[in-house]
């Protein structure tokens, strides 16, 4: 049982790692600086980053040993989650793909991330 469960986590840090990677792929076109590191070729880990405007970051850590969701404004730690709850602000980060919000080009509300707006294409 105890090896079954660890080749499904390590298909879950897998996939994770290969939609951090497109979701930077995604905003870095939609013209936030983005960027995702993965370390080795097994797809194990990666450190995902993006800047949603002025002084204002995410960094999103994922190994087999955990993940975490940082959130930083003007080089302090605004919040730090981890597990479940930091893979839920990575649906928050992706709804901005989601309703094409673009980034900042002022400082925005100390909010976690901006609610997602509907833009008229």
């Amino acid at each position: 049982m105890f090896t079954r469960l660890a080749q499904q986590h390590c298909s879950f840090v897998r996939d994770l790692v290969i939609n951090l990677q497109a979701l930077a792929i995604v905003l870095e076109k939609r013209g936030y600086l983005a960027s995702c590191y993965t370390c080795g070729g097994q797809m194990n880990s990666a450190s995902f980053m993006v800047s949603l405007g002025e002084n204002h970051l995410i960094r999103f850590l994922v190994s087999d040993y955990g993940i975490t969701w940082t959130e930083m404004r003007d080089d302090l730690e605004l919040m730090k989650l981890e597990g479940a709850e930091a893979i839920s602000q990575l649906q928050e980060l992706a709804n901005l793909v989601k309703y094409q919000i673009g980034p900042s080009k002022s400082n925005t509300p100390d909010s976690l991330i901006p609610e997602p707006q509907i833009q008229s294409i």
